[in-house]
């Protein structure tokens, strides 16, 4: 790395939008990292984000961001369809990557990228940034301390009603729009995080809109021995945005939201014996952020918590589930 303090991250920015914003802010509340540079299509708009965000550096191309030697861990927070060459002009490079969900569009591009990672020895992970929340921390936690028996079952709620818009990323195909890359992506990244990323079987059904997106979907996956995950997401139905773990001898519930949780509750003969509460400041992007400063600090190439095969292996889930669906986007 190219500062002289090795556990503080100079992070350069791709993309001025709303989750980019959300994300630097969050590094004001990270131990290990700062935001050093942006890049955005124009000089105006890095610029405006520099200003508001307070920079030190706004870049009119993202070439002239990864070409920073100062700049050590890249973000990218644009849209999914741009994700894969945006994550290899960093790599390209020579910068580590964090990238925002869902990683790429299909696993032909992530294999790409991962391959590309490897062979330079170079960190790469996707922004699943609730895997790194403390409430799923403390679930990973009380589950492997067997607190709820063997889990059995998964379910996973996460749906809203976004405004008819045919051009606005949630449902253009060229834009990656649709429910299941949007927001079923965290229901799926839960059941992975308790069950793997390998179900025996998928089942689902879907309703696919005028603009030939998934507005709303149901899925069951099977993973053998009993154990499943129920899940229904989408961007035109408003659903209760909880979640279940449900054991032989107890049940985890997430009562607020699946997406960014601050509490979490445990079940036992239908009991709560305890309840974890995250009484954080910050969105709750900090968490991922100081995840790639430490896994940097450590020289690894990946993080042990969600690591490139598990992420490959959730993008080839959502791959078959789109195949049964018949969804392809443009350019597949």
């Amino acid at each position: 790395m190219s500062n002289d303090n090795a556990y503080t991250i100079k992070w350069g920015i791709i993309s001025t939008g709303s989750i980019a914003s959300q994300f630097v802010s969050d590094l004001l509340h990270a131990s290990n990292g700062v935001a050093h540079a942006v890049g955005s299509r124009s000089q105006e708009s890095a610029d405006a984000f520099a200003q508001n965000h307070g920079i030190p550096h706004a870049y009119a191309t993202y070439e002239e961001l990864v070409n920073d030697p100062a700049v050590d861990a890249v973000y990218i927070g644009t849209p999914h369809p741009f994700h894969k060459d945006n994550a290899l002009l960093a790599l390209r490079a020579g910068k580590a990557v964090l990238c925002e969900k869902p990683f790429t569009v299909n696993s032909a591009e992530l294999e790409e990228l991962i391959s590309y990672a490897r062979e330079q020895k170079l960190f790469l992970m996707e922004a699943m940034w609730s895997r790194f929340l403390p409430v799923h921390a403390k679930i990973r936690e009380w589950v492997a301390e067997g607190r709820i028996g063997e889990v059995r079952l998964v379910k996973g709620d996460l749906g809203f009603r976004a405004d008819w818009n045919p051009s606005s990323r949630l449902l253009d195909p060229k834009l990656g729009g649709g429910g299941l890359l949007d927001v079923g992506i965290y229901p799926i990244s839960l059941a992975s995080m308790i069950f793997g990323p390998h179900p025996e079987r998928i089942q689902s059904t879907v309703h696919i809109g005028e603009t030939g997106v998934d507005e709303h979907f149901s899925l069951l996956l099977s993973y053998g021995d009993g154990k499943a995950a129920s899940i229904n997401g989408g961007v035109r139905l408003k659903m209760l945005e909880q979640a279940y773990i449900f054991g032989t001898e107890g049940y985890i519930v997430i009562p607020d939201t699946l997406v960014n949780p601050r509490s979490v509750e445990l079940y036992i003969n239908d009991q709560k014996v305890e309840t974890f509460k995250d009484d954080r400041v910050s969105h709750g992007y900090a968490f991922e952020a100081e995840e790639v400063g430490r896994c940097l600090a450590e020289g690894l190439t990946e993080s042990p918590t969600l690591p490139l095969e598990e992420s490959l292996a959730i993008i080839k889930l959502l791959d078959d589930i789109r195949a049964q669906w018949g969804l392809k986007y443009p350019g597949e």
